[in-house]
């Protein structure tokens, strides 16, 4: 049994917030013990136990929230497991204090049948963490034939999705759409169109223009979402708009989400596109290098108010490890992806919470409660008889990134400060990650 005591206890599900006292008994949290206004408990409740010993956690000055969930994580396996492998990307995952996770199906061979889909699943039951997994919209990813949407759904998918290419063949999009519909299973759509885009990964303006090479304008991700959003309404999709990046597809998720039907409707922000813009691409080369790119100044302030606003209602990492080799190759040829996982929630209190006055509840509800609503997860709330999967965070606490678990140290925020640590990540009510350094 596990008492977390004396922290400040948030629930983004309900609204809940205020010291408490958690035990947990298995996996579950058996009983939540509020206290008074003047910070007193009320009566005490000690559940019977038994002989079963009592571990406890104090956790004054730390807030207690649920366990995140990322639903768009990269983790390699199988096919490409030098960058990383389920196993490390599970570690990197509590490290940074999330729970669940929700895998893309770019590995090879491809999440796009049964075989393959039990295999990823199966691999994520020997971590400490809960793994899922979308399959592919189209076998192979080839844009062609879609898979079988209702198999791979009772085989234990949770989403479709092609990401790292997008869909043009609106034949197979309307498909893919109207099987979402009718499951009510998200897709996840990558919106990137190729005719716009002489290199991917960097934005066309003062970051193409400083290496002297044609990029990527916001026109590549905005047409196709314009598309896509017409679509959806029309087929009633639950549509996830994965990574936006420009001002433009805000805004027109914005309109499309304020129409009838629009409630099916969602986005992703990632924390490098609401944190940085295309200096870092400049500054730091390939470790920023991503698909879409990091843009200016103005698209990452829209963003922030998209979050704000409920327009993105989803913060998902991309978490994509490359091995150094890989990312030591020229601009053009390098891979896209940085790493995402270990400093998510610390990129979200700093720049959305301390900079942009974001209600600390509200970064919770877009890391946990949001995207676990989604994805039909169980996950993203505390409450009493609910699952035993906890962050608990310092949002106080300045840290330097000296490192990952990660297989992979892709990342532009190496030797970066950041505001809020991850202290203890709990899983099935068992500690899953906690922090070395003492208080």
């Amino acid at each position: 049994m596990l008492l977390i005591k004396n922290g400040y206890l948030m629930d983004p599900e309900s609204g809940y917030e205020g010291i408490a006292d958690i035990f947990i008994q298995e996996e579950q949290i058996l009983k939540i013990n509020w206290k008074t206004e003047a910070g007193e408990p009320n009566p005490a409740y000690f559940p019977d136990r038994g002989k079963e010993p009592l571990q406890i956690i104090d956790a004054e000055g730390w807030i207690v929230g649920p366990g995140l969930v990322d639903v768009h994580v990269h983790f390699r396996e199988p096919g490409f497991t030098y960058k990383e492998d389920i196993a490390s990307g599970s570690l990197a995952a509590a490290r940074g204090g999330f729970t669940t996770v929700v895998l893309m199906a770019n590995t090879k061979p491809t999440v796009d049948n049964e075989e393959t889909l039990r295999y990823v699943l199966d691999k994520g039951r020997e971590t400490n963490i809960r793994v899922e997994t979308c399959t592919s919209v189209s076998k192979g990813q080839l844009g062609k034939e879609a898979v079988d949407f209702e198999g791979l759904l009772k085989a234990g998918a949770v989403g479709f999705t092609d990401d790292g290419m997008p869909l043009l063949e609106e034949g197979l999009l309307r498909q893919a759409m109207e099987a979402s519909a009718r499951l009510n299973v998200p897709l996840s759509l990558h919106e990137e169109d190729p005719a716009y885009i002489t290199n991917n990964g960097i934005h066309q303006g003062k970051a193409s223009q400083h290496f002297g090479i044609g990029g990527s304008p916001r026109e590549a991700e905005s047409s196709i979402v314009e598309r896509d959003l017409k679509l959806a309404l029309e087929t009633g999709a639950v549509l996830n708009i994965q990574h936006i990046s420009c001002k433009e597809t805000v805004e027109l998720l914005r309109r499309a989400k304020a129409m009838p039907g629009g409630e099916r409707l969602h986005g992703e922000a990632t924390p490098h596109h609401f944190t940085l813009t295309q200096d870092a691409l400049i500054e730091h080369g390939t470790n920023a290098k991503m698909n879409p790119p990091l843009r200016e100044e103005e698209d990452r302030q829209a963003i922030i108010e998209g979050i704000k606003d409920g327009t993105l209602d989803l913060i998902a990492t991309d978490h994509a490890p490359h091995s150094p080799e890989d990312k030591a190759r020229e601009l053009t040829k390098a891979p896209s992806g940085i790493l995402g996982l270990e400093t998510a929630l610390a990129l979200g209190i700093g720049q959305l919470v301390e900079k942009a006055g974001m209600p600390m509840m509200d970064l919770l509800e877009r890391m946990s409660h949001a995207p676990a609503r989604l994805y039909h997860l169980n996950a993203g709330y505390v409450k009493e008889g609910g699952p035993a999967d906890l962050v608990l965070f310092n949002p106080n606490e300045l840290w330097k990134v000296e490192g990952f678990v990660s297989k992979s140290q892709n990342s532009p925020f190496l030797g970066k400060m950041m505001l809020g640590k991850v202290k203890k990540t709990i899983c099935r009510g068992k500690v899953i990650y906690e922090d070395n350094e003492q208080r």
